[in-house]
């Protein structure tokens, strides 16, 4: 809650005259951290994962493909406006616990509904989705009361709710095929254009707390793809087991590769930048390129899902696309991650990910395990040369933070 005199007006104490939209907004000032409500909402998001990667894998084409990474940016979208939300609102608030539950009644619904989104859970998808914008727009129209700038970012979201859940809905109800699936690329680009275009001006956040969530929510999604592994309908035998352990340590050097030492320089960077660089920050690194992060995780956990159901097999097409391809794009999005924070190009990671997508021919003509076993030599060669290069930086990072946190 924001801190309130004691002082008194005339016979009216400034207490009872703090406007509404003051008293739902986290303090100015105060560190805030992520709350267990936050991390409870997150679950319902991952959960939306899962079935997101299950309903591609009952469909292993590249249609299925895409039409899972058409339910995963919307999906990913509205978690993000939480996280924007959050960071803004105290979420320890009633109203706002509310609006939490019900946004994650909307979510679950969507997240019921993923494996049939192109087909006959359409409308179930829609509405779930629309649910969750819905909520959404309303807490932050109540906490910009009496702020032009926030009201202003908030009427770009009521503008891009019509495009971005409505055409979604009239994709699903009145077309097929190549006609809905372009009318829901339309509604994302809309969408994200819409909010996009508005800027960053007026919008809040609290970099401890920003950064700190996009962070939670990147473990938990790999954890997901931990999940993937147990999740297949397979025997278990030497090479599935095998298979597992060496997906593990996959998801051990994805792991390693965002928190050793990428996300407490962005963190550092992101905490003493001030105003309008700080949100855009936020919108950036954050907002935006966590997006490529978590989808290609979610790439990663379909690829090893098709891996443990045919390990002595070579794989498919859409599947070893999606499980080298994944692991390509997790380590283009720290490329573009890095150089958006630092200004510098990381190299290595550029290779690591070229090196990744190399992996396809060789996926498609050996067996799934080897595929899986080259895949870990590259994850695990770039994490130990990274090491071993910025040694000391690395030190000197983690020793700083250590000694001096944010």
């Amino acid at each position: 809650m924001c801190a309130q005199r004691r002082g008194t007006v005339g016979s009216v104490t400034a207490e009872a005259v703090t406007p509404p939209s003051r008293r739902i907004l986290r303090e100015e000032g105060v560190e805030a951290r992520v709350s267990p409500l936050e991390l409870f909402f997150d679950l319902v998001f991952v959960f939306a994962l899962t079935k997101v990667t299950s309903g591609m894998a009952g469909d292993p084409t590249f249609t299925g493909l895409l039409h899972g990474m058409l339910v995963l940016v919307p999906l990913y979208w509205a978690w993000s406006g939480y996280a924007w939300l959050t960071s803004t609102v105290d979420p320890e608030l009633v109203l706002t616990r509310v609006v939490m539950f019900a946004a994650m009644v909307g979510m679950g619904i969507a997240a019921i509904a993923t494996p049939g989104a192109f087909g006959e859970d359409t409308l179930a998808w829609g509405l779930g989705y629309l649910m969750v914008r819905l909520v959404h727009v309303a807490l932050f129209a109540v906490a910009a009361r009496g702020n032009p700038d926030l009201l202003r970012q908030v009427m770009s979201l009521v503008r891009a709710l019509a495009p971005g859940t409505g055409l979604i809905l009239v994709a699903g109800l009145a077309f097929d095929g190549t006609a809905r699936d372009l009318l829901w690329l339309a509604a994302i680009v809309l969408d994200f254009g819409i909010v996009l275009g508005a800027g960053v001006e007026g919008w809040v956040v609290h970099a401890e707390h920003f950064a700190e969530r996009f962070g939670l929510v990147l473990i938990i999604a790999l954890g997901e793809s931990i999940v993937a592994i147990g999740a297949g309908d397979f025997d278990l035998g030497v090479s599935e087991i095998a298979a597992g352990a060496v997906a593990i340590l996959i998801i051990g050097m994805l792991w390693w590769a965002y928190f050793d030492v990428y996300a407490l320089v962005a963190e550092k960077r992101f905490h003493e930048a001030v105003g309008v660089e700080q949100l855009r920050i936020a919108r950036d690194s954050y907002a935006l390129l966590h997006l490529p992060m978590i989808a290609g995780i979610v790439l990663f956990a379909l690829g090893v899902k098709k891996v443990l159901e045919h390990t002595g097999n070579p794989m498919k097409e859409m599947p070893a696309v999606a499980l080298c391809g994944g692991l390509a794009l997790y380590a283009l999005a720290y490329v573009a991650f890095r150089r958006r924070n630092t200004g510098s190009f990381s190299a290595p990671r550029t290779v690591a990910g070229l090196a990744c997508l190399a992996v396809i021919p060789l996926a498609l003509q050996a067996t799934a395990l080897v595929a899986l076993a080259v895949l870990a030599l590259i994850w695990t060669t770039l994490i130990v040369l990274e090491t071993i290069r910025y040694g000391s930086y690395r030190q000197e990072v983690r020793s700083a933070r250590a000694h001096h946190p944010l």
